[in-house]
């Protein structure tokens, strides 16, 4: 089957040279095409200003990798949500195929990027998600009852700041992605189906 063709309106995303890049940013690159076959379009799109590739990668491993009282699928649940209510078709794409992994499920991640309400959650995820959505949504009508019914279901305060740093991160790289009419790796889309 022949892929669809597509071209960046942003052309300082296209055409990177990588092999202009300093060694531990090769190295990075390396590690994904090991992992995952291939390097996510987002770190080449960033790569036209490595400075800026330097801090998103580490604010991003800091967030979504590092301890947490969220697990890693939560954390990319949330990535998912966000990316939900943005409509940005790059992290849907690549979180969704995240979810699937992490998750065993296909179908999570599939509902998680239609419409989370219709996925059988826990109690706890249906809350993480809810405060998620409304983050996104309207975030100047978060209150304290809010995060209440976060520490209702478990969550402490420093679960609460994750939840709400990893939706944050999310809006925000979701509209870099729509800024620059960003495309998924194609390799996203086979992962994890069965």
């Amino acid at each position: 089957m022949t892929q669809p063709k597509h071209i960046s309106a942003l052309s300082i995303t296209q055409n990177i040279d990588t092999t202009s890049l300093k060694q531990e940013t090769q190295d990075y690159f390396d590690l994904c095409n090991e992992k995952l076959g291939f390097v996510p379009n987002v770190l080449l799109a960033y790569s036209h200003d490595e400075a800026k590739l330097d801090h998103f990668m580490g604010f991003y491993n800091n967030l979504m990798l590092s301890e947490s009282g969220l697990t890693k699928l939560e954390r990319e649940m949330i990535a998912v949500v966000v990316s939900s209510y943005n409509h940005c078709y790059y992290c849907l794409v690549a979180h969704g195929a995240a979810v699937r992994h992490m998750s065993d499920d296909p179908m999570l991640g599939e509902l998680l990027v239609m419409n989370y309400r219709a996925a059988e959650l826990s109690e706890r995820h249906r809350a993480m998600l809810d405060f998620t959505w409304k983050l996104s949504e309207s975030p100047e009508k978060i209150t304290e009852e809010d995060r209440e019914a976060l520490r209702e279901k478990g969550f402490n305060d420093q679960d609460i700041w994750d939840i709400s740093a990893v939706a944050a991160f999310f809006n925000m790289t979701n509209r870099m992605s729509l800024a620059i009419d960003l495309m998924p790796n194609t390799d996203y889309h086979a992962k994890d189906r069965v």
